[in-house]
């Protein structure tokens, strides 16, 4: 039990956000409306793609520091979910900017910096392919990944704020807290913040497992 109790509890609360995001009373914003909903998931999945990509850079540093190949092999597999997770954020983006803003992408620039952003992952995964020497693979993937979130935080936190966007929070425009992340919103948006992230780290850890197998078995 003690190994599976954070997992039912991401269970728990994935059901109970999707069901409150669904389901429960949302503020009628304009131009929003009921599209409002859909902060409970491209929003938090975007917050949860940012912890699982800092745990990966994280790890990344350790393993330049030690050299234990475990650090390496929970730092891609974080990076390979935290990808994951980041494709549903621009998908579920699209799909909201379609009805708040009339087209999917209109090259706003957070949408563009969140682009660049995974196609930067992306060749992550592609320069650890290239690779065969399993220690070198690591030491420059490792640097790489810390690299890809250097690039990820002004790509997606400071260059968009700096000129014109259809995002709240940026380019002049009101963030939710100003206008109106009242309460209705918040008992649901910051538990699936953390269902998300248990989800992903859940996730993780099955890769993991399967990765371990998968050398033993080649040993």
């Amino acid at each position: 039990m003690k190994k599976t109790w954070w997992k039912i509890l991401a269970v728990a609360i994935l059901i109970y956000a999707i069901l409150g995001a669904l389901l429960f009373d949302a503020p009628r914003l304009n131009i929003l409306n009921e599209t409002i909903r859909n902060l409970h998931f491209h929003v938090t999945m975007w917050f949860g793609m940012i912890i699982l990509l800092t745990a990966s850079m994280v790890l990344a540093i350790r393993y330049l520091r030690t050299g234990n190949q475990k650090f390496d092999l929970y730092s891609v597999e974080l990076a390979n979910v935290g990808v994951l997770f980041s494709i549903l954020g621009l998908v579920t983006g699209a799909v909201w900017a379609n009805y708040a803003w009339g087209e999917p992408w209109s090259g706003d620039p957070k949408q563009n910096g969140a682009a660049v952003c995974l196609l930067i992952y992306l060749a992550y995964f592609v320069l650890r392919n290239s690779i065969n020497d399993e220690q070198q693979r690591g030491r420059i993937g490792g640097i790489y990944n810390i690299f890809a979130f250097a690039a990820l935080i002004p790509l997606l936190f400071i260059l968009p704020r700096m000129t014109d966007s259809l995002h709240p929070g940026n380019g002049g425009n009101p963030g939710f807290n100003a206008y109106d992340m009242d309460s209705r919103l918040r008992i649901v948006f910051y538990p699936a913040v953390i269902g998300w992230t248990l989800l992903g780290l859940w996730m993780a850890s099955l890769r993991i497992r399967m990765r371990k197998v998968q050398k033993q078995l080649e040993d």
